[in-house]
């Protein structure tokens, strides 16, 4: 879950915008949201903001939007693990 002190709940300034770029089917600026975000609050916090507080409240065209434009973008790197 969200470690409560990485992230202050309660003022969700960031949520709009990202909201807006899913809704304006705008990949670009999603991809420029998540980073900032990701790059402010930590990965792992990201990915739980991101499954369990928006995920949850969008609507299924926008879920299979998010989906299908991640899935077509193709793997931008790849991390070799010894």
């Amino acid at each position: 879950m969200i470690n409560p002190s990485a992230i202050d709940l309660k003022s969700l300034p960031w949520l709009l915008p990202v909201l807006t770029a899913i809704s304006d089917r705008d990949w670009v600026r999603f991809k420029e949201l998540e980073v900032s975000f990701a790059n402010a609050y930590g990965v792992e916090t990201w990915a739980d903001v991101f499954n369990f507080r928006i995920m949850p409240a969008l609507e299924p065209e926008a879920k299979r939007w998010l989906l299908v434009t991640k899935c077509s973008q193709g793997i931008k790197s790849v991390k070799i693990l010894d």
